[in-house]
């Protein structure tokens, strides 16, 4: 071999060991400085084992019954698979509530007009609706565990096409004679846990949840929360069970009940229900209850959310008689039992 062969491959292998070191190298300082943007983690986070959510749900429920004055907001959810909703504007009501499963609520407008009154005994609902043209007035009556296609009144089919006052004062009629009263006593009067019920078991999770950053105003700026799952599941003939309901519990700086989701027998969603920070209820100060309730019914497509104006200022424990939760058709309105068949259609 030459000296310039030799000398050839001596640069050749120089250049080979340049072009690998070059390779190996740059990946590395890339990973080094290079620096990447993340979605932060809020801390710090509570621990708790099952005994624990079960006694955090246990403490929500000693309340008899709540009484006061209350502000409603109503959302129609019907376009949501197109991106709309019709939010309404806050506006002032009455409510009480009593176990198990009673409610009187009061929907007022300005000039503290009644817009709608409804109750529930525990197993029927009745519901006036008071507001409006003479043809969207009624009373509504029904059963609570009944399933019922939604009421119907004239409207245009797209929210962005309703205009005019006729128009959305239909389409709200429409909307809150939808609500059924004993839907909001599941969300507001908490079922305790019974962990010694016979075919019902606990099973507690782990979760993160990514969401909007609290702290900040009008920013897409997420943060990632963490929180428990426990799970309440029932027993079924099959030797499987089903899923009944999914508390959801905040760990950020401690343990609080965030969210309730429940489930029918085929495991549909049924109730959304998230919980506001816990504040004092009542002139004694000893009992604490979230502040503000939102309440979701993805499939009758609606959402309310209920904000106590004066924790401090209700009544509770107070008992009332039964007939303080069935409301009568004093104002003689239309009727509308939606327990009587509907008469068949003329045949040709």
């Amino acid at each position: 071999m030459g000296n310039g062969t030799r000398h050839f491959v001596k640069k050749l292998k120089l250049v080979t060991i340049s072009i690998l070191a070059a390779l190996i190298v740059a990946p590395a300082c890339s990973l080094v400085h290079k620096r990447v943007e993340t979605e932060k983690l809020l801390t710090p986070l509570a621990s708790a084992n099952t005994s624990d959510l079960i006694s955090a749900v246990n403490k929500l429920v000693s309340v008899r019954s709540i009484h006061g004055r209350v502000d409603i907001q109503f959302e129609d959810t019907s376009f949501a698979t197109s991106g709309l909703s019709e939010k309404y504007r806050a506006v002032d009501g009455s409510i009480t509530l009593q176990r198990p499963g009673k409610v009187f609520l009061i929907i007022q407008g300005p000039l503290a007009i009644d817009i709608v009154q409804m109750t529930s005994d525990g197993e029927h609902f009745r519901i006036a609706i008071l507001k409006g043209d003479e043809k969207y007035r009624k009373f509504v009556k029904g059963t609570n565990n009944a399933d019922y296609a939604k009421l119907d009144t004239e409207g245009t089919s797209n929210p962005a096409d309703r205009k005019g006052k006729d128009s959305s004062e239909a389409q709200a009629v429409n909307a809150l004679q939808n609500i059924r009263p004993q839907h909001l006593t599941d969300a507001l009067l908490l079922n305790p846990i019974n962990a010694d019920a016979a075919g019902t078991f606990y099973a507690q999770s782990e979760f993160f949840e990514s969401e909007k950053d609290p702290s900040k105003i009008d920013t897409s700026k997420r943060v990632v929360r963490g929180y428990y799952f426990l799970d309440e599941l029932i027993a079924t003939a099959d030797k499987s069970a089903r899923l009944n309901r999914r508390f959801w519990f905040d760990r950020v700086g401690g343990i609080r009940l965030a969210r309730l989701q429940s489930f029918d027998e085929k495991g549909v969603l049924v109730n959304d229900v998230t919980y506001g920070a816990v504040t004092k209820f009542g002139a004694e100060g000893n009992v604490f209850l979230p502040g503000k309730i939102s309440l979701t019914r993805p499939h009758d497509q609606y959402k309310i959310a209920i904000s106590y104006q004066t924790p401090e200022s209700l009544t509770l424990d107070h008992d009332y008689p039964p007939d303080a939760f069935v409301l009568l058709n004093k104002w003689n309105l239309p009727e509308v039992d939606l327990d009587e068949k509907k008469p068949s259609p003329p045949k040709n």
